[in-house]
């Protein structure tokens, strides 16, 4: 199956997910979980920030279009998207992993920790930047912290068990014949 093809299934299919499953599961009213980043914590190593920030824009306009928000979830994906790189950078721990695997998983970049690491604070940054635009302020200082606290935290354990679930086959790329 070609790049393409493989990428537009998994954003069809993630957002499918949640506007048809997750959006109607609010435990205890205030966490919902979000497993459609998932789609741009995947994007390839070598896609150029540009595309990346269109693609996670259209993601975003996508689910907004179907939840009525004007932008909420566009413009904490385009945050995420920008902000990525940076993450990556950081936390590879191994030169060249970039170049030698397609994409960030937890074999690519270095073990567990790292990858858990790495989708953690891009969903807490996700999480935090979606609830600050949905109230427009931060009034309730800890009802902000909690819910975007729990919903990172339930959102992660999704996206760890989707990726323990459907193990990306990737191999190392290597220069030698």
């Amino acid at each position: 199956m070609s790049v393409l093809v493989k990428n537009i299934l998994r954003f069809v299919l993630l957002i499918l997910v949640q506007v048809f499953v997750l959006d109607k599961i609010h435990l205890h009213q205030m966490v919902t979980p979000y497993i459609y980043m998932l789609f741009i914590l995947w994007m390839p190593f070598q896609l150029g920030r540009m595309w990346q920030m269109i693609l996670a824009f259209a993601l975003g306009f996508a689910l907004d279009s179907f939840r009525h928000n004007p932008g909420f979830h566009a413009s904490a994906c385009v945050l995420i998207a920008y902000l990525r790189p940076f993450f990556i950078n950081v936390l590879i721990p191994q030169e060249g992993a970039d170049t030698n695997y397609d994409e960030p998983s937890i074999k690519s970049m270095g073990g567990f920790f790292p990858y858990l690491v790495y989708t953690g604070l891009l969903i807490i940054v996700h999480h935090g930047w979606l609830f600050m635009l949905e109230a427009w302020q931060i009034g309730n200082v800890w009802y902000f912290i909690i819910k975007t606290f729990f919903s990172a935290i339930i959102s992660l354990l999704l996206i760890v068990i989707t990726e323990l679930l459907f193990n990306r086959k990737q191999q190392f790329k290597t220069n030698t014949v």
